[in-house]
């Protein structure tokens, strides 16, 4: 499969047969993007950011990691990592978020839709949207426990490859806060590369 571009604050779904390796780009730098899996034809199993932690022992997940889903799973194994720092504690951004965090009003565009928009062919419904794995997201736990997001560390062409360990529905959003992207937002890519 050729390089995919999922323009600046919009999403794309996909599926993923076991064995392949899903290749995700920045293409530009400092841009971060989420994604979200299920178990194709089972979406009560998930990606879950608690399992993968709870197995993996650790916060912040890279090379060789394996991600979990929601039933002890492995669904993703990252098999290459230019960055090195991802996210999975911050749920997807919503417009509730940008209300209430930031006190923006009225339609935003948001991961939440993106993520909803690509998994509506599989009956996933937003309030059904488990925690995304917000690869290239600068966030981290200060001693005192508060959260601080930074600019994505990823420069141009980074990229994060991660094999499928199950057949997936797959999907993603280049995130349209400004918080969580150094002040602006951009395009991502992706391709998919046989087992």
């Amino acid at each position: 499969m050729t390089l995919v571009t999922i323009p600046a604050r919009e999403g794309a779904g996909l599926r993923l047969e076991r064995g392949q390796r899903l290749r995700l780009v920045d293409p530009l730098g400092g841009q971060s993007g989420d994604l979200v899996t299920f178990r194709w034809g089972d979406i009560t199993e998930w990606l879950s950011n608690g399992r993968s932690f709870d197995y993996g022992g650790k916060l912040y997940f890279s090379t060789g990691d394996v991600l979990y889903s929601n039933k002890s799973a492995p669904m993703l194994t990252i098999i290459d990592d230019d960055v090195g720092n991802h996210d999975f504690l911050y749920t997807a951004c919503s417009i509730e978020m940008y209300r209430i965090q930031y006190g923006l009003t009225g339609d935003h565009p948001s991961c939440l839709d993106n993520l909803t928009r690509a998994l509506a062919p599989h009956g996933v419904e937003a309030h059904r949207m488990p925690t995304p794995f917000n690869f290239f997201m600068s966030a981290k736990v200060q001693p005192d426990g508060r959260l601080v997001i930074s600019p994505p560390r990823s420069k141009a062409g980074d990229a994060i490859v991660l094999r499928a360990e199950m057949d997936l529905a797959v999907g993603l959003s280049a995130c349209p806060s400004l918080g969580c992207n150094g002040g602006s937002t951009k395009p991502l890519a992706f391709e998919i590369f046989g087992a």
